[in-house]
């Protein structure tokens, strides 16, 4: 628990610290079509510096499976559709990490109001699916990133369930 702490404590010096730090929008061109680069720029700065981080770590580590790679640059867009501030993110963290349960309820219905964070959080990967899905995305890419946020997910791909799982580690590692 405490190294998770430690985990978004990091990811929130590294979400204010994002305008500072220059973004390579470039990097990510070389990976996607026009339409999935055009859903990539939609997204914040801190967010398009989180997904080329886990792109990098992915390279870093040998990984070039091309839905790999464009489900690293993509996975969180969904959150483009109702965008929120540090604070409510640290809130979602705090209670999804302590009151599992409230947010699960908390993360049910339409993401407006004070649960609006909690389901964009938990809705997300379905979204940022979507997403891809009209940007052309091939379907493995879409499974990745529907699936991103699954723990324990069960398939009986073992091709894709590799894959789940480098990408779950770089994105927590990011």
């Amino acid at each position: 628990m405490i190294n998770d702490l430690r985990g978004r404590v990091r990811q929130t010096g590294q979400f204010l610290g994002a305008w500072v730090r220059p973004v390579s929008t470039a990097q990510a061109a070389p990976y996607l079509s026009e339409q999935e680069m055009a859903l990539f720029v939609q997204m914040r700065r801190p967010e398009q510096q989180h997904h080329l981080r886990v792109l990098n770590d992915l390279l870093c580590n040998g990984y070039t499976h091309p839905a790999l790679l464009k489900a690293a640059l993509l996975h969180d867009v969904g959150k483009t559709r109702y965008p929120f501030g540090l604070g409510a993110r640290v809130m979602v963290v705090l209670v999804k990490k302590f009151w599992p349960a409230r947010f699960a309820t908390w993360s049910q219905g339409s993401p407006q109001g004070w649960r609006r964070p909690f389901v964009v959080s938990a809705q997300h990967p379905a979204w940022s699916a979507e997403m891809a899905r009209a940007a052309g995305s091939d379907g493995l890419t879409q499974e990745l990133i529907a699936r991103h946020q699954e723990k324990h997910s069960s398939t009986s791909d073992a091709e894709f369930a590799g894959l789940l799982s480098v990408l779950q580690a770089a994105d927590d590692r990011s």
